[in-house]
């Protein structure tokens, strides 16, 4: 009887001493908010970062090409399982405006308009974004541009786009990602690389936070 109460002393001390064990589980879902975990069918907004632009250059390390100062998408939410893992999101609207351009020639930008919509957007665990299109189909954008020579049209295209996601700011950013130019005159570049950072990402008014 001795020794089985002195082994019930040291286990009740070594359980005093252990950390508790959480399940994996236990932090929510992969999407979550100050409120809880995100629901399927809830929509999710960001418009650009405070102080950023989102840029089309024609190369990338250059700063020849398109700036917009004003940008936002809208994603509804499609499956937000436990973390860790991936959720998916369904890519709805995409918008740019007030937009300029230095390149030789354009004197103005008419419209950009993301064609092609909806995409899906993978958010992982680790933060990894990835954005691609419908099958059969490619992530494209129009881009309408005013030039000495009148109006000319300009078709950009990807097969999909990588961003990082992350909470320090609650951000989603794009950096660098290659679009080919499949139809336009000669004024339209050969190849445009788009970043912008969008910030924060928001479920109504909550921050977004990926677990």
């Amino acid at each position: 009887m001795r020794i089985r109460s002195l082994l019930a002393v040291a286990g009740t001390a070594v359980a005093l001493t252990l950390p508790a064990v959480t399940p994996a589980s236990a932090a929510g879902a992969v999407l979550t908010t100050a409120n809880g975990d995100i629901a399927v069918g809830d929509v999710l907004n960001a418009s650009l970062a405070s102080g950023t632009t989102a840029t089309l250059y024609s190369s990338a390390t250059g700063t020849s090409g398109l700036s917009c100062a004003t940008s936002a998408f809208s994603a509804t939410v499609t499956d937000n399982p436990a973390a860790p893992g991936t959720a998916t999101e369904s890519l709805t609207a995409h918008s740019f405006s007030s937009c300029t351009s230095n390149v030789l020639g354009v004197t103005a930008v008419t419209s950009i308009t993301v064609n092609n919509l909806p995409y899906t957007t993978a958010v992982g665990s680790d933060g990894t974004v990835t954005v691609t299109p419908a099958s059969g189909s490619t992530i494209q954008t129009t881009v309408v541009l005013r030039t000495l020579l009148g109006s000319i049209t300009c078709v950009y295209q990807a097969p999909s786009l990588s961003g990082t996601a992350s909470n320090t700011d609650n951000s989603i950013t794009f950096t660098n990602q290659a679009f080919t130019r499949t139809s336009g005159s000669s004024l339209c570049f050969a190849a445009g690389y788009f970043t912008a950072k969008y910030a924060p990402v928001t479920d109504g008014t909550d921050a977004v936070v990926v677990n």
